[in-house]
């Protein structure tokens, strides 16, 4: 069991070898493993296996698999085989099949939580609900409940199918949880259904283009920072400037080129270009003597160098058609051992225009959820990002959930990845593949207006609810372990799998 399992969860994390099943099946497997030996021993063993995984993923999305964001990914990997402790250890001690059911997704939903909270990593990694972008009824229920609905769902799924693998012989005892998870899953699927069905948008669309420097332009100013190692930060002053004319002037003729064609609102990629701090306010003169020339709101997104330190920001600067700063951001969060720069206040700007009130964040921002949801009323997110090949697609369809828990569109003009247009519900506007052609530039009609969502209200409501649903299962369970329905020994007949009633064994 554990070695299917281990094999199936390779496949269930969301990346270039994601199998959609996988995400749904691979926990029957790991629970029947956990259910059926010893707490001490079964909990290593899982712990092991996360821990042989997580090096795998790495090296499936193209980093390093062995360094220190390995020990980050393995503690990751810890923390979710929590879950299955947790339901090894309350499941055997409740009497309802319902009851029994519910522990591991809600165990998971606090995994999930967590992690998305409290580490550095937000939800990028770890998350059941990852890989379902293309399930748009089933997604629907994240305008509730965010990501984690859709994460309840696949645990509870598994831990239904492993209770009536355990109790094939007398399924009667399990007839009441299946009917509930069926009933549960239907109207998930209809309502999501139903609301795909009347998402019409109300308002007209705007024209949004994102444009990222020609990979032979980029080519180019990477050579010029040949002689400093092709670091920025260590690069001269005047290999700096240069290195900034090539990509500024590739991306401001593109800005005008599709500003002149239509577009109202242009997106550039993550660190599209680069500048000096003394020089910053130069890059941004012309920035703005586009967009006030086409009448174009323009998010310039670029890296800047200070003179003396090398020290280096990470940013966004929107102008307006009148030429003036809508906002100036900074990226909130650094990727861990990758990014190397001070990070910036992580308030979201935002900024109300005749097509709608616009966001913006900078790429792995997107992957905290508290972040995304922290401005009310946001009917489009901008989102720069710069990935690399093997992740680059992976990473951009995790902001369809995004898209779908807030009620905005969100728009990823994701250099060295696939920039991809989404709106509210979730369905793909236009993507462009970095890879695909020398120069990436995508258009997409953008809703002028965002469906707001209970989820962009209410916030993790339903994490805690989970949370506070677990404490009571467990709660329960301790008191049927101390009273006289507290179980007295294993029937032999599951096969060392724990039946209603069995004991705990350490």
């Amino acid at each position: 069991m554990l070695v299917v399992g281990t094999i199936l969860f390779v496949f269930a994390q969301h990346g270039p070898w994601y199998v959609p099943a996988a995400g749904w099946v691979y926990a029957v497997f790991l629970l029947r493993f956990a259910r059926g030996g010893r707490v001490l021993g079964g909990t290593v063993a899982l712990a092991v296996a996360m821990a042989v995984v997580w090096p795998l993923y790495l090296y499936e999305i193209g980093l390093p698999a062995f360094t220190p964001m390995t020990l980050l990914c393995v503690a990751i990997g810890l923390v979710m085989a929590l879950a299955f402790l947790v339901d090894r250890l309350v499941t055997p001690r409740l009497g309802s099949a319902v009851a029994r059911t519910v522990v591991f997704p809600a165990a998971v939903v606090g995994a999930e939580f967590a992690l998305a909270t409290v580490t550095p990593m937000g939800d990028v990694i770890g998350t059941m609900a990852g890989g379902q972008h293309a399930n748009l009824a089933l997604l629907q229920v994240t305008s509730v409940t965010g990501s984690y609905g859709v994460s309840f769902l696949m645990a509870w799924a598994a831990s239904v199918a492993t209770e009536v693998w355990q109790r094939w012989p007398e399924l009667a005892r399990v007839r009441a949880a299946v009917l509930a998870f069926a009933v549960t899953l239907g109207l998930v699927l209809v309502a999501g259904s139903v609301r795909l069905a009347a998402s019409v948008p109300a308002e007209g669309t705007v024209r949004v283009a994102g444009v990222s420097a020609a990979r032979s332009a980029e080519a180019a100013a990477k050579a010029v920072l040949a002689p400093g190692g092709g670091s920025l930060r260590r690069a001269a002053p005047a290999e700096v400037r240069r290195a900034s004319a090539i990509t500024t002037d590739d991306l401001l003729a593109s800005t005008e080129r599709e500003a002149r064609a239509g577009a109202k609102i242009v997106v550039w990629p993550e660190g599209g270009t680069s500048t000096l701090a003394s020089e910053r306010d130069q890059l941004l003169a012309r920035v703005a003597d586009v967009a006030a020339r086409t009448g174009t709101y323009v998010d310039a997104a670029f890296v800047t160098r200070q003179d003396t330190s090398g020290e280096i920001h990470n940013e966004a600067v929107m102008i307006d058609p009148a030429g003036h700063r809508a906002w100036q951001y900074r990226k909130a969060h650094p990727v861990p051992y990758m990014d190397n720069f001070a990070p910036g206040d992580g308030r979201v700007p935002t900024a109300d225009t005749p097509y709608g009130r616009l966001a913006n964040v900078i790429c792995f921002d997107a992957d905290f959820p508290a972040l995304m949801r922290q401005q009310p009323g946001v009917d489009v997110m901008l989102v720069p990002s710069n990935d690399w090949i093997e992740f680059g697609r992976t990473h951009t369809e995790r902001a369809v959930l995004k898209a779908v828990s807030n009620g905005y569109s969100l728009v990823r003009q994701d250099s060295r990845g696939v920039a991809m247009a989404i709106d509210p519900w979730g369905r793909v506007l236009s993507s462009a593949d970095y890879f695909a052609s020398d120069r990436q530039a995508m258009v997409a009609d953008v809703p002028l207006r965002g469906s707001r969502t209970v989820y962009a209200t209410i916030g993790d409501v339903f994490a805690w609810l989970c949370l506070a649903g677990l404490a009571g299962l467990a709660i329960v369970a301790i008191r049927r372990s101390g009273g006289r329905d507290a179980p007295v020994r294993a029937d032999p007949a599951q096969h060392g799998a724990d039946r209603l009633g069995s004991p705990v064994r350490l």
